[in-house]
């Protein structure tokens, strides 16, 4: 009895130390980091419109009532009844782009903005609304901007971007970072361009993650995170396996002493 009983300890004990050992090399990002002075130079790509696109535009000037047809919101109104109360409900609204890659502005009318950048496009409409309005200041911001995050990461979901860019180890950060048991070599972005489906397989241990085109997400990105091969072949355990481990192993002591 007493000779099963170290057996079973022995192997329990190399089980746990075997499946809980993961190597630098698996989960440091960047581990070639000296080479980051190589990719100083490498242009961040900008932001372009597309279709389904929300956009947020205001118009300003020093002239507030001259703005006001440029601008759709809905304004507090009086509530019936009363001259003095108000229905504080004022709100910008968004500018869908549409199928053709339009928008419809007021007074200006269809815009094609598909394809442009917010820079592109805050030069075009300060342009054609100085027609109309003495020194107009532009304001756009894309609303929909969302990442989704997904497989072994802490908190999976779709996150808004509030910028114009935002990095994949950015938007991992915003899940909470990869899991222990996600691959870090393999990390998939699967992205839509003009209505077709592309994707790369990033390793977030490298530097040269900096020279991809998906090192910095567009809206709408999908990004999947595999988990590694040990967490697959024991899909069929509970995470929490190693405290089950040491648990049995204190238990198989107890046992061991009772029947010295």
């Amino acid at each position: 009895m007493r000779f099963r009983c170290y057996h079973a300890l022995l192997f329990i004990l190399t089980f746990g130390l075997l499946s809980s050992c993961v190597s630098r090399k698996e989960i440091v990002y960047f581990q070639d980091i000296e080479k980051l002075s190589q990719h100083s130079n490498i242009v961040e790509p900008s932001l372009k419109l597309k279709p389904s696109d929300l956009l947020s535009i205001t118009v300003s000037a020093a002239d507030l009532e001259s703005v006001r047809p440029f601008n759709i919101i809905i304004e507090s109104r009086p509530i019936e009844g009363s001259s003095n109360l108000l229905v504080n409900n004022t709100q910008m609204l968004g500018y869908l782009v549409d199928s053709a890659g339009e928008i419809h502005f007021p007074v200006l009318g269809g815009i094609k903005v598909a394809g442009l950048t917010p820079k592109e496009l805050h030069d075009h409409l300060t342009k054609q609304l100085t027609t109309y309005i003495n020194d107009p200041i532009v304001n756009i911001r894309l609303l929909n901007f969302t990442v989704s995050i997904l497989g072994e990461v802490n908190r999976p979901g779709t996150y808004p971007v509030s910028g114009e860019k935002i990095s994949l180890p950015e938007a991992l950060g915003l899940a909470g970072d990869l899991t222990i048991f996600g691959r870090r070599d393999n990390v998939l972005v699967i992205r839509e361009n003009d209505g077709k489906k592309t994707y790369a397989y990033l390793d977030m241990r490298s530097a040269d993650i900096l020279e991809s085109d998906y090192y910095y997400l567009k809206q709408n990105d999908v990004v999947y995170v595999e988990p590694n091969s040990a967490q697959r072949q024991s899909s069929s355990f509970n995470r929490n396996s190693t405290v089950f481990i040491s648990i049995a192993s204190l238990l198989l002591s107890v046992l061991v002493l009772i029947f010295r």
